[in-house]
């Protein structure tokens, strides 16, 4: 017979309310594997049942007390030890006493504040939990559970198209221009290309989305590039006058919506890269940044009308001009 007790005399588990109805989304873990997790939203409630098991029945667990917290936390890959949280909820279970036998616990965090996404990078990792706790003298039990939380956008009110140049003096002249500048996760990047002056022979082209995420403050500030996508847009020479169409279909990519200044620790942004190559190998680029949101599920219908003026413009084909009609008999409808 032991007199001591090695390991944890009991186990616990935290259970959503909603868990067979609740929506999960897949998000990326720090060892870039894809694991699905319950999906939350900003000031949704969160609730459910904290289940302490004993091992051996009949045996009593003496504790300090039992809590459940809800933790939003920000973590620096390079100064691990720190954790930033910026949600910190506690509920306290029960007081000091014993269990004699297992128990469940009801637990409720009511409208919620969760104000950024959830977001794992290179060098930061942004996350919410749920960790339940047995206090006990020596060893605590306890158990996190890690939620998921995507922030929803509306439609930006002003989405001015975006027109560059790239130059080099009696060599080469292009202008290019993008339908906007703010597209959700699943829009398509439309956009032309004009050719003014080619004196360069020209052999690639193409348009890359570029993730940049930095982390830190002044002088310990880490920059992080990602080219997320690379769209070939020609391959050999252009001519003078040429004009080249673009769509670049976003939905495929492993994107998040643009973060700025996250709780002054970190940053998301995107840009689009266009890149020339010339026969003698040398690289001509013109950097752009854009800002992406995420939609939620329900749209305006005011802004069909919107896009498809959008899509005809820049397309002028048949197709947008059914997509306008479409879009015209929604909103008399």
């Amino acid at each position: 017979m032991s007199f001591f007790s090695f390991g944890q005399s009991a186990e616990i588990d935290v259970v959503l309310n909603d868990a067979e109805t609740r929506k999960k989304a897949e998000h990326k873990t720090e060892d870039g594997k894809k694991d699905k997790y319950f999906l939350f939203y900003d000031g949704e409630t969160v609730s459910g049942k904290v289940n302490v098991t004993l091992k051996n029945p009949g045996k009593r667990l003496e504790h300090q007390g039992i809590k459940i917290e809800f933790v939003g936390q920000i973590e620096l890959y390079y100064d691990r030890g720190n954790h930033h949280e910026f949600v910190s909820l506690v509920k306290d279970l029960a007081r000091p006493g014993e269990i004699t036998q297992s128990q469940t616990f009801d637990f409720e965090f009511t409208h919620v504040e969760k104000p950024y996404e959830s977001y794992t990078g290179q060098n930061v990792k942004l996350r919410y939990f749920l960790r339940a706790t047995v206090t006990r003298r020596l060893n605590d039990i306890s158990k996190e559970m890690d939620i998921v939380v995507h922030t929803l956008s509306t439609y930006p009110e002003l989405n001015s198209s975006i027109k560059m140049e790239v130059g080099i003096e009696d060599c080469l002249h292009i202008e290019f221009e993008y339908n906007k500048s703010k597209y959700h996760l699943k829009d398509v990047i439309v956009g032309k290309i004009y050719f003014l002056l080619v004196r360069i022979k020209i052999k690639h082209m193409e348009i890359d989305i570029i993730k940049r995420e930095t982390t830190g403050t002044g002088p310990s500030v880490y920059h992080e590039n990602d080219t997320i996508a690379k769209y070939e847009i020609m391959d050999g020479a252009p001519v003078r006058g040429e004009s080249i169409p673009i769509r670049l279909f976003l939905a495929g990519y492993d994107l998040t919506p643009t973060m700025r200044d996250i709780n002054k620790k970190f940053s998301v942004r995107y840009y689009l890269n266009l890149v020339l190559i010339d026969e003698e190998e040398r690289r001509y680029f013109k950097q752009q940044e854009i800002t992406l949101w995420r939609k939620g599920d329900v749209v305006r219908k005011s802004m069909s009308h919107q896009a498809a003026i959008a899509s005809q413009r820049f397309e002028g084909s048949a197709a947008s001009e059914s997509a306008l009609e479409q879009a015209a008999k929604e909103e008399s409808g």
